[in-house]
């Protein structure tokens, strides 16, 4: 199928770059960026952007129907942390959004969906080390609520309905391109800022809190290569664990201090720790590397250094 896409959230952490990769596969004409709001400036002036609230099933229609859109990859989301102070709000927006791309692709309006979940989805009584594929979901959080609920509904649409909707577990995503959107894993993106800005940073979790994480070009290549892969390869429906690596904040600021001799970092841990604390240390993701070749390229000290020398130059230019 040859792709006409339209990224519902394209303003957002992940949805930027993921504009950015698809319309260097696929051509600036085949990939519609859309968002609620023009808060990314850099996405709309480069391509086509419509406005469109992901909660506004005929908007959403509307735009598949003027651009001919055959692929949607929905990146609106409220995240972890945000949620937890406006769960209503957060219940509406990720619950609403996927149930209209769902049913457009029910309807036939479009064939393919792309929707992203998360390791939210686990909770305190998931296995903590090496977290398999199929296990004890009881996530604490309304992003993770959300999450498990979606991830049932995108498999009964396609056992019930044949919709083609694909899924990964994202755990927590580095980039240095965008700021963090209200995750629990921030700390991750900002210590970095940090590190270059005050050469010191306060952490709003505890120094041995492992978590999985990932580099953003590695997340964005998976969503890629899930999205293109065979249609008999990818036998999960629900959502795919993905995994990269696992470090804790004082990992992390070891891996700094190795490039920035005086960095130091203190932990103040808030609210987040508790969300943090229900969430896997690490990932197995042996389905998603069967199924479709799926691998990681960057470990840690590849993430900091690539995320040290370019946000130094963005500062440098600020």
């Amino acid at each position: 199928m040859n792709p006409k896409i339209l990224i519902i959230g394209a303003c957002g952490q992940i949805g930027s770059e993921l504009t950015y990769k698809l319309r260097a596969l696929y051509g600036e004409e085949k990939v519609i960026a859309s968002d609620i709001s023009y808060s990314n400036i850099d996405i709309v002036n480069s391509g086509i952007f419509e406005i469109v609230d992901a909660q506004d099933y005929a908007a959403i229609k509307i735009c598949v129907e003027k651009h001919r859109i055959n692929t949607i990859y929905l990146m609106a989301a409220i995240l972890s942390a945000t949620g937890e102070k406006y769960p209503m709000k957060a219940w509406d927006l990720n619950m609403n959004s996927l149930f209209h791309v769902l049913n457009l692709a029910k309807a036939k309006f479009i064939k393919k969906v792309f929707w992203p979940s998360s390791i939210a989805v686990y909770g305190t009584t998931t296995p903590k080390e090496n977290t398999p594929q199929y296990t004890v979901m009881e996530p604490s959080t309304v992003y993770g609520i959300t999450k498990q609920v979606g991830e049932r509904w995108c498999e009964y649409y396609h056992n019930k309905y044949g919709v083609d909707v694909r899924s990964l577990r994202y755990p927590g995503i580095i980039s240095w391109k965008t700021l963090p959107g209200g995750g629990t894993t921030d700390y991750a993106i900002e210590i970095y800022h940090k590190a270059i800005t005050e050469k010191k940073y306060e952490c709003f979790l505890n120094e041995n809190t492992e978590l999985p994480m990932m580099f953003m070009d590695d997340a964005i290549k998976a969503t890629v290569d899930i999205m293109s892969a065979k249609d008999e390869d990818v036998k999960i429906r629900s959502s795919y664990n993905l995994a990269g690596i696992s470090f804790t904040p004082k990992e992390q600021a070891e891996s700094i201090k190795h490039q920035i001799s005086d960095f130091t970092i203190t932990y103040k841990p808030d609210f987040r720790q508790d969300i943090a604390d229900s969430w896997p240390k690490s990932i197995d993701d042996s389905c998603a590397r069967e199924d479709w070749n799926w691998k990681h390229d960057f470990s840690l000290e590849q993430i900091t250094k690539e995320m040290l020398t370019q946000l130094g130059e963005k500062y440098k230019k600020a």
